[in-house]
């Protein structure tokens, strides 16, 4: 069974996977077209950080940013040996149930073009388009999505 359940970036599992995604992006897009958050950032008071397990296997990580007028989904990141198992979606989940708890009414993220399955994600989740927000760069590589909530 999954569990998704409030946590630290700085849990080991945590740490692990979130170093996995980093190096991630690094090979997929150049230093200006990454937009991660450090695993310091991520234990800010304005991030609500999430952990997926089974048992006592960390196997996903989520946050959500809280921002003026919306939330932000950052650190979306499964396991590949935990993939297909309907991690991702149990997280985005509870991102989305946060963000209602916190009275935001729209929920936004940046992604990565190469990045197809989070796309899909998001699209199959009811995600839209949409353009540019925040303090992001219009980079030729990004994907800016919303929901409405």
């Amino acid at each position: 069974m999954i569990i998704v359940e409030r946590g630290s970036p700085h849990h080991p599992g945590a740490t692990a996977l979130l170093e996995q995604s980093h190096a991630l992006m690094r090979s997929l897009f150049p230093p200006e077209e990454n937009f991660f958050l450090d695993i310091n950032a991520l234990a800010a008071s304005d991030i609500h950080f999430f952990m997926a397990r089974e048992g006592d296997s960390i196997m996903g990580t989520g946050a959500l940013k809280t921002c003026e007028g919306y939330g932000e989904i950052k650190s979306m990141f499964v396991a590949e040996e935990a993939r297909g198992k309907g991690v991702a979606d149990a997280i985005l989940r509870q991102i989305e149930d946060q963000a209602r708890a916190e009275n935001l009414p729209v929920i936004r993220l940046e992604t990565g073009d190469a990045l197809v399955a989070a796309l899909k994600l998001y699209v199959r989740n009811g995600y839209k388009t949409c353009a540019a927000f925040g303090q992001y760069l219009d980079a030729t590589r990004s994907v800016f999505m919303e929901k409405q909530l």
